[in-house]
């Protein structure tokens, strides 16, 4: 049958560097796509959506990284656990994927809900990183997105179709006609693959136990500044899931360098890829600069 869930994952990576293998990780079955070589890098995703959506970047990280992009449990082809998935199974679950899948600390670069994850291990175990890298971060304030953005993801997450797809797309993105031209043929097969992993059970469990628990509560800023790495914030000047102010406030707080990309929601990656590399290879040689220094 066409349009099956593995085809539109197959057409999605088609040309994308890297092997996918699976990972039992805290007792929960996970789908990991790998490639390149050099400082190890793990690539977190957002909320409701799976590691392909790194696919326009990760070309140019792995020529000079090793590149580790895991589907979060309960998304895309990763299991969700028979028990609750909370905060610290997670946090659990990420420290078992840095110690089988890099040989070095790596840099954590979190999206979304992925930041969130990424900062709060940071917080507790960051003498296990080399870095961190934040971009439309959740969790560093209350969660508070714009009305329109919040009432697309709503009536998503209530009734996925590709109506109800569509329009959250057109809040996470600045121009999504634009978007899905670029990308064609792996834009069908990346939002097939969106609306099917929306409909799973595995998804809705996961969003049930880990939004509560990782996005609505703000990461006390004590926790943030017990982080002993670099940390750099990169932000889509549209984004209006996490919207830009809270990355300004977060950045004056925390003396973190903030770099913002224009012409782009919560998803630079995906949108300008080109922008979010230049800012994200600044930020890794910034913080090397900054290692070096210390030692």
């Amino acid at each position: 049958m066409p349009n099956t869930r593995d085809d539109a994952r197959r057409r999605m990576l088609a040309g994308v560097p890297v092997t996918e293998r699976r990972l039992e990780l805290a007792a929960i079955p996970t789908a990991v796509l790998e490639g390149g070589a050099g400082p190890p890098l793990v690539l977190l995703h957002g909320a409701g959506e799976f590691a392909g959506l790194w696919l326009r970047v990760v070309p140019g990280l792995a020529a000079g990284h090793r590149v580790v992009a895991p589907d979060l449990p309960g998304h895309g082809a990763s299991a969700a656990p028979p028990g609750p998935l909370g905060a610290e199974r997670l946090l659990a679950w990420l420290g078992e994927l840095v110690e089988r899948t890099c040989p070095t600390p790596p840099t954590l670069v979190g999206r979304g809900l992925g930041g969130a994850l990424a900062a709060r291990f940071a917080a507790a175990h960051g003498d296990r990183l080399a870095g961190l890298v934040l971009v439309g971060a959740l969790g560093l304030a209350p969660f508070d997105p714009a009305p329109s953005f919040g009432q697309a993801m709503r009536r998503f997450a209530e009734e996925p179709t590709a109506a109800t797809r569509d329009g959250l797309f057109r809040q996470c993105f600045v121009d999504l006609d634009r978007l899905s031209g670029q990308l064609g043929e792996r834009w069908t097969a990346l939002a097939d693959y969106a609306l099917d992993r929306a409909r799973t059970p595995a998804m809705a469990a996961a969003m049930d136990g880990l939004l509560p628990e990782l996005v609505l509560p703000a990461i006390p800023p004590a926790d943030l500044d017990r982080i002993p790495v670099p940390v750099t914030l990169i932000w889509g000047r549209q984004d209006l899931q996490a919207r830009l102010a809270v990355a300004e406030a977060a950045a004056a707080h925390h003396s973190w360098p903030l770099r913002v990309i224009d012409g782009a929601g919560d998803d630079p990656p995906l949108e300008q890829p080109a922008a979010f590399l230049a800012a994200l290879r600044d930020s890794l040689a910034a913080g090397a600069t900054a290692g070096r220094a210390e030692r």
